[in-house]
Parts: C-alpha cells; structure tokens; sequence
C-alpha cells in the first residue's frame, strides 16, 4: 500500500516523492491527496479496529472537502484529483492508472438503456464540472472537457465536449500534455 500512496504522490510531484517533507505536506496540505491517503488506507485495512480508524478520517475529509469516493471504488494506480472539491463517484466504478479527475466531477450510475456504472480505462482526464454516467466504457487516452455529459462508450484517443457529448477522435494522446509523471515512468 506504501507503494501505491507513493504512486499517486508521484502523479503530483514525480521524483520528489520520495522526499519526506513533500510526503508529509501533501498528506497534511493538499485536499485531494489527503482524501486519497486516507482512501488507500480503508481499502488496505487488514483488521476491523483500523478499517473503522481509516474509515472515520475518511468520512471527516469527505465532510471536510466535498469528495465521497467509497472505499468500494476500484483506482488504478496513479490517481490524481488535480482539484478538490463536490466530486462523488458511485462504489462500483472502476478506474485504470494515471486517471485525474478535477473539481465538481459525477461518475454514476444509470438505469434505462445504459444500465450500469462506468468503467474508465488508463491515463484519463476528467475535467470541472463533467458527468459521466451509465454502464459505459472510456477507453484508454481521453481527455473529458469541462461540462461535458457522456452516457455512451468513448473509443481510445478522443476528446469529449459539450452537453450532450460529442467525440472528437485523435491520431495522438490527447492527455498527454494533461497526464505528468506516468505512473509507467516511477522508479
């Protein structure tokens, strides 16, 4: 689990990840990390007393900066909330590596035609205010534009906008400007 926390400092800070000071300041300073800290910790919780120690901070920082990511959400490696703040995902939803999600983002679930939770493939960018529901696929290198509403399935490579959305395809990575510090390149 070390490794994993260090994996997503590394998404904030690269190298400097390592450093004491930098881990300690993300964990007491930045909003996103911390509820990330303390998510990782309830996920890896081996016995009741710390799960319920790991899950109580968790509730506090959820109460404290607007984010509710359940433990029951499955991250990748390398995850980033490049912006704290009204982000709530469904417990079922299953993110790849090197996903950042920004401020005011809902990922959930649908029922009707798309019935289901999302699931969201390696090195995605969800920005402001986006809403992603529905048994839909986001494959691998999309970059979602802020206010953008998706409840379909988006190919890899593409650039997401509007409301409804509309799928702008790439012969490149759109993310790649988005996404610093690959998980892939942690040492």
């Amino acid at each position: 689990m070390i490794r994993s926390l260090k994996e997503d400092l590394y998404r904030y800070e690269g190298l400097k990840c390592h450093c004491l000071l930098t881990q300690l300041r993300y964990i007491l300073f930045v909003p996103g990390f911390q509820y990330i800290y303390f998510l990782r910790h309830a996920q890896e919780a081996r016995n009741c007393i710390s799960r319920f120690l790991w899950n109580v901070l968790l509730k506090l920082c959820s109460f404290k900066f607007g984010i509710q990511i359940p433990t029951g959400v499955r991250l990748g490696k390398g995850f980033r909330i490049s912006h704290w703040g009204a982000i709530v995902m469904n417990p079922a939803v299953v993110l790849g590596n090197n996903c950042n999600i920004a401020q005011n983002v809902l990922i959930g679930n649908s029922l009707g035609h798309k019935k289901g939770v999302p699931q969201i493939g390696n090195n995605v960018c969800i920005n402001a205010n986006a809403i992603v529901v529905g048994g839909v696929y986001i494959a691998d290198n999309v970059l979602v534009a802020p206010g953008a509403f998706i409840n379909f399935d988006v190919p890899p490579n593409s650039i997401v906008i509007g409301n409804p959305g509309k799928i702008i395809p790439r012969e490149f990575s759109p993310t790649d400007k988005y996404i610093v510090y690959k998980v892939e390149d942690y040492q």
